[in-house]
């Protein structure tokens, strides 16, 4: 990989295209009546006092290196984390998971260790895992790879709902510690890495689950915004739920960054990419106006 191809667009993804799809299905899906399209977690309303919060998501191209290090299981923890985190956003209780498994030809072996490891999350999460789907789909799914996603749903009393519409310059950024790459960037990752023997532990580790931690800060502190650091990165992300007109200002050397990020600029990902496509550490940013005692603080509304 060339020295300026070094980026996640030169690796086949587009973050310009997967926000412009965002705004180009905005119309369709608010005409049904739904409202907060492009949010981590979807609002149906139940009845008068409270919602239903949905989110699906998928593991993504991390599964190709975790069968080729044989942690599948790995991949199931992601899922979970991925999909319970981001339900977590929008302030409400994780109820359940449903997961779908497909590949060109179903391995059993492969399901189990994926299902397996969706449930040892879901179980730390107070989740149940209820069911879901498996597909054989030759021609459509490359031989000997397999695909996981899944949509969680919880519930959330309306006068709980965390939306970010109170956010406010002076607002308080308190960041949460990534496990390292979580699920987002590995289409640029696996780039780097082509066929070479890759250091698993470093870049496999699994998506970090927040609810402990979201649960204890709201005890202590009046949760304005939740961002799920996915695709985007920290700033991109918390653009998803601030108001117009309010921004963030981010303090990039206020926390440590997992070895794997130095990892990235030895392959010559510069700061700038870093930045639009990975956590750099920081899975998780909660706003709030003023930040609790020990609490990691990375930055300002402004």
């Amino acid at each position: 990989m060339t020295e300026d191809a070094r980026t996640y667009g030169a690796a086949g993804v587009s973050l310009h295209t997967a926000n412009a799809v965002v705004e180009r299905l905005r119309a369709a899906v608010e005409s049904t009546g739904a409202t907060g399209f492009g949010r981590f977690a979807g609002l149906y309303p139940l009845d008068e006092r409270r919602f239903l919060a949905a989110s699906t998501d998928g593991v993504g191209s991390k599964l190709i290196l975790q069968r080729r290090a044989g942690r599948l299981r790995s991949g199931g923890m992601d899922l979970a984390a991925h999909c319970i985190n981001d339900v977590l956003c929008s302030g409400a209780t994780p109820l359940f998971l449903l997961d779908y498994v497909a590949a060109a030809h179903i391995d059993l072996e492969q399901v189990a260790e994926l299902v397996e490891g969706a449930a040892e999350v879901c179980r730390e999460a107070g989740c149940m895992l209820i069911g879901g789907e498996t597909a054989e789909l030759p021609g459509v799914y490359r031989e000997a790879e397999v695909d996981f996603a899944g949509t969680c749903v919880g519930i959330v009393d309306r006068d709980s709902v965390i939306d970010g519409s109170r956010c406010a310059p002076g607002d308080v950024l308190v960041g949460f510690p990534s496990s390292g790459l979580h699920t987002n960037g590995f289409s640029l990752v696996r780039a780097l890495v082509g066929d070479d023997d890759f250091d698993a532990d470093l870049l496999l580790a699994p998506h970090r689950l927040y609810k402990a931690d979201v649960e204890r800060l709201r005890a202590t502190a009046d949760v304005k915004a939740l961002a799920h650091v996915t695709g985007g990165g920290i700033l991109g992300n918390l653009e998803r739920v601030l108001p117009d007109g309010v921004r963030a200002r981010v303090d990039w050397d206020a926390w440590d960054r997992p070895a794997v990020f130095e990892w990235l600029a030895e392959q010559g990902v510069d700061e700038e990419e870093a930045r639009r496509v990975f956590n750099l550490g920081i899975g998780l940013v909660a706003v709030v106006p003023e930040a609790p005692a020990g609490a990691l603080v990375i930055g300002a509304l402004e």
